[in-house]
């Protein structure tokens, strides 16, 4: 009985450590990478800027091909969603807050808990038949959720997507 008392005054302790340090972490995170492909921006800009194309080189919709999805509007223009629902990746939406051809189009990440987080992608012609590609995130994590950030980035992700999106369109 006495191991038993030990084990749930442990796990209470490290519940009540885990919200005192989440005090501390920050509630708003950021992440960005970039690429270069060897495409003109209007090519690269006229594939981004369709949110199901994300469905070929995005490492979320690639990690649950069985990822339930559902789509409102019309892809490319403002106002499109698109929905998720998977057992791995969770459930939200993703709408598009802005499209500025050639350059950027952006979106509304919504996972479901806190205020949506703003995702964009950023297309500049660095060269003739060149493109430099950006691909980022902001956002807020309501407390204690925010305690996460200390052992997940999206960094690794946007970077994979973005290899991902280089060889699909260099192919």
């Amino acid at each position: 009985m006495k191991i038993l008392k030990y084990i749930l005054l442990t796990l209470i302790a490290l519940a009540v450590l885990g919200l005192i340090v989440a005090l501390f972490v920050p509630k708003t995170f950021e992440n960005e990478r970039q690429i270069v492909i060897d495409r003109d921006q209007q090519e690269v800009f006229d594939y981004v800027r369709f949110i199901k194309n994300q469905d070929h080189y995005g490492t979320w919709q690639l990690s649950d091909p069985g990822m339930a999805k559902s789509y409102e509007g019309t892809d490319g223009t403002v106002g499109f969603v698109y929905h998720w629902d998977s057992k791995k990746m969770g459930k939200g939406s993703q709408t598009i807050t802005a499209v500025s051809p050639p350059e950027r189009v952006e979106t509304a990440l919504d996972f479901g808990y806190g205020s949506p987080a703003r995702s964009y992608i950023i297309t500049r012609e660095i060269a003739p038949g060149q493109t430099q590609v950006t691909w980022g995130v902001k956002g807020e994590t309501p407390y204690p959720w925010n305690l996460m950030s200390l052992f997940y980035s999206m960094d690794k992700d946007f970077e994979q997507g973005l290899q991902n999106l280089k060889a699909k369109l260099e192919q």
